[in-house]
């Protein structure tokens, strides 16, 4: 399905980037700056480049007046972005099918031309988040894939080990958005008529469900010795990891080869130095990319190397918990593993559009 409003907030952001810079993305300058000896992840990178402007032709215009930028060669179905003073102005597709965006002190404003269809689309995944402790697992979760290894034992993180694997990339298109505007856009339960009308969601929709799960799940307080912070912008997702493990930090991602499922068998294993404590952040079903990051104690993380009797490899991240005394006894884990909360350590795998955060000494 084509996810006309995620379209709009990347021209929207590239417009806005360059009024505040004409040279490179500002959340990329904000992590140079911050974190100058550690590489972003390709897991990163893919949310800072919107698949819209490979391709294309596009052309900028900066005069006093604002910043005008044209792709497609003006054909029709184009865009323009016109950025003037206190405001913003995106006209993509056909007249009866534009979309225009308004941005001024009061936030930013969405309204497309025509009320046919979906100007949204939000990947929705039945039940409740897996990375989330405090909540039970559902039986379609259970049963959806019984036999692929989400959650293992420590035990079982050394080489020669086979398992079962699969690793999915999201299709859920949505990029990050500049600071400026996420921080202009509500995000919470107390406003989400604003929201669902901003993002033009019937309240009842499976989009409009996913999005109130997301704010509910973020608003949620954290299992005990968990600190927990939903960030809506790359900018945040730094900030709050640097206050919990200082700027000496690595950020990890998994990065596979393709997404069948398959056996694969583990080469190689390396354990990251730091045992106390990882930051991990978990890609949430939003209109745009969002994040449910959490500091856990008694955790390491792993950088695992699979091979396939295909040929095929995967560099996998793996998080072992060491203490899940204050996870629900009814989650997804410990039915897999068939084990009880506290008892052993308890691993799994970072889906590749997932992040974790390690301290590098």
């Amino acid at each position: 399905m084509e996810c006309k409003f995620q379209h709009t907030l990347a021209f929207l952001s590239v417009a806005l980037v360059l009024v505040v810079s004409h040279a490179g993305l500002p959340s990329e300058d904000y992590w140079k700056s911050v974190l100058p000896n550690s590489p972003m992840p390709e897991a990163v990178k893919d949310l800072l480049k919107p698949d819209w402007l490979e391709g294309k032709s596009t052309s900028v215009g900066v005069t006093k007046g604002g910043v005008n930028v044209n792709t497609g060669r003006g054909k029709p179905g184009g865009t323009n972005v016109n950025v003037g003073h206190g405001s913003v102005g995106v006209h993509t597709g056909k007249p009866s099918h534009r979309t225009n965006v308004g941005v001024g002190k009061g936030g930013v404003t969405v309204g497309t031309g025509t009320r046919k269809g979906k100007p949204v689309y939000v990947r929705v995944k039945p039940g409740a988040n897996p990375f989330i402790y405090k909540y039970a697992a559902t039986e379609t979760q259970l049963h959806d894939n019984p036999d692929v290894a989400l959650f293992f034992l420590e035990k079982d993180l050394h080489a020669g080990k086979k398992m079962i694997l699969q690793f999915t990339k999201t299709t859920n298109k949505a990029t990050f958005l500049p600071r400026q505007i996420a921080d202009s856009i509500p995000f919470s339960s107390l406003k989400l008529p604003e929201i669902l009308n901003t993002f033009s969601l019937n309240p009842s929709s499976d989009e409009a469900e996913a999005i109130k799960r997301t704010i509910r799940e973020c608003e949620e307080k954290g299992v005990k010795g968990e600190d927990k912070f939903c960030a809506t912008n790359l900018e945040s997702m730094v900030d709050f990891t640097i206050s919990k493990l200082g700027k000496d930090v690595k950020a990890l991602s998994t990065d596979a080869e393709n997404e069948q499922k398959k056996e694969y068998n583990i080469v190689g294993v390396e354990k990251m130095p730091n045992e106390k404590a990882v930051v991990v952040c978990h890609r949430q079903e939003y209109a745009y990319a969002v994040f449910y990051c959490h500091k856990t104690e008694k955790a390491v993380a792993y950088e695992v190397a699979l091979a396939a009797g295909d040929g095929s490899e995967a560099a996998a991240v793996a998080v072992c918990h060491r203490d899940t005394a204050a996870w629900n006894p009814k989650h997804l884990a410990f039915q897999v593993l068939n084990v009880k909360p506290g008892t052993v350590p308890v691993c799994h795998f970072l889906p590749e559009d997932h992040i974790v955060w390690v301290p590098k000494y």
